[in-house]
């Protein structure tokens, strides 16, 4: 899970009235969810994507603002 240490914020969305879940370091990266832990399970997945259109592109990935815990 979030291999690459990216810090992730989950919080509640009542527009959509689901659990969001964020990368800030990746912008426009984001998953939702029931729970707190569906989003950040679904975050996986966009991160792994979101990562890999961003390799295939050429471009560098953004170093993590603040560490991970």
């Amino acid at each position: 899970m979030n291999e690459h240490k990216y810090p992730l914020e989950v919080f509640w969305d009542e527009g959509s009235e689901a659990f969001v879940c964020i990368a800030p370091d990746l912008p426009g990266c984001s998953a939702i969810g029931d729970t707190p832990q569906d989003a950040v399970k679904e975050m996986e997945t966009a991160m792994r994507l979101w990562i890999g259109a961003a390799l295939g592109l050429g471009r560098t990935l953004p170093e993590p603002r603040r560490k991970a815990a």
